[in-house]
């Protein structure tokens, strides 16, 4: 079972997969990733006066890394 403390969610390309999410961060933070999962984020409906739109889609990524690494955020 994955600590708390080892997950970081990052929101990535929307055409980005696992591995090359994997890959990034293994890069950009000098760490080991255990495991990545993913999500995707539809837009929300949203209304301005008499137009309706939508806003942006998105894709979510939970990256998980193992025991002895941690991102220094601040």
């Amino acid at each position: 079972m994955a600590s708390t403390k080892s997950a970081y969610s990052f929101e990535v390309n929307k055409r980005a997969n696992k591995t090359q999410i994997k890959d990034a961060v293994e890069k950009i933070y000098n760490v080991k990733v255990r495991k990545v999962r993913t999500a995707n984020h539809k837009g929300k409906y949203r209304r301005k006066g008499r137009t309706f739109g939508t806003t942006s889609s998105w894709k979510k990524a939970v990256v998980f890394l193992k025991p002895d690494y941690h991102i220094d955020l601040f």
